[in-house]
């Protein structure tokens, strides 16, 4: 619809430059039906965002020591990539608890009420056997990346001057965040079927 002003000109009724809605800190928590484990994955997750900060004051550091003192450090490019990847995969563990994955609504939008329900159900159930087979893959990777073929502990390394065993610590967190992957989205299945069947007993 458009709205005449006062020279008779017919404008939209909304403003193109009027600033999009700021997301609530309600829509912005996790979701109920993650539950216990959910709030506790979403509160963890300002350890990486910190994480994320200490690779930019790292990397700050690297570029003052190399350019200014001609003092290049050799754990700086390591330390950065590690912790970024550890947020990257913490991430997708944090994303699921405050349903915030991207997905395809063609079909999703179209339901509403217990059938939503159900159907969120549906979707946990799926990407729980999802994240269970990724997680099975990555406990193929910490047995390489942690034991040696004749037997005994050794943890992979990078290979690099510095040489240290952060290889190894990522693929150990990723098989971790996939296996509380895995449990949550049982948590979530589980909650959604609940809400679902609760609120047609209650009709």
């Amino acid at each position: 619809m458009s709205q005449p002003d006062k020279t008779g000109v017919d404008h939209p009724a909304h403003d193109p430059h009027t600033p999009e809605p700021v997301q609530s800190e309600d829509e912005a928590a996790t979701i109920a039906e993650a539950g216990i484990l959910g709030r506790a994955i979403n509160a963890v997750g300002i350890v990486f965002a910190i994480g994320i900060i200490a690779s930019a004051l790292i990397l700050l550091n690297e570029v003052v020591l190399r350019y200014g003192f001609n003092s290049p450090t050799i754990w700086a490019h390591e330390t950065t990539i590690f912790l970024c990847a550890m947020a990257f995969v913490y991430g997708g563990l944090y994303c699921v608890v405050r349903n915030s994955h991207i997905r395809v609504v063609l079909i999703y939008d179209l339901v509403t009420g217990r059938a939503k329900r159900i159907l969120d159900a549906i979707i946990s159930l799926i990407c729980l056997f999802a994240a269970g087979f990724f997680a099975w893959a990555a406990y193929g990777m910490v047995i390489k990346a942690t034991m040696r073929p004749g037997g005994g502990v050794h943890f992979e390394t990078s290979g690099s001057a510095w040489d240290p065993p952060f290889p190894a610590y990522l693929k150990i967190f990723l098989l971790v965040v996939l296996g509380l992957m895995v449990v949550q989205f049982v948590i979530m299945a589980v909650n959604y079927l609940r809400g679902a069947f609760a609120s047609e007993a209650g009709k």
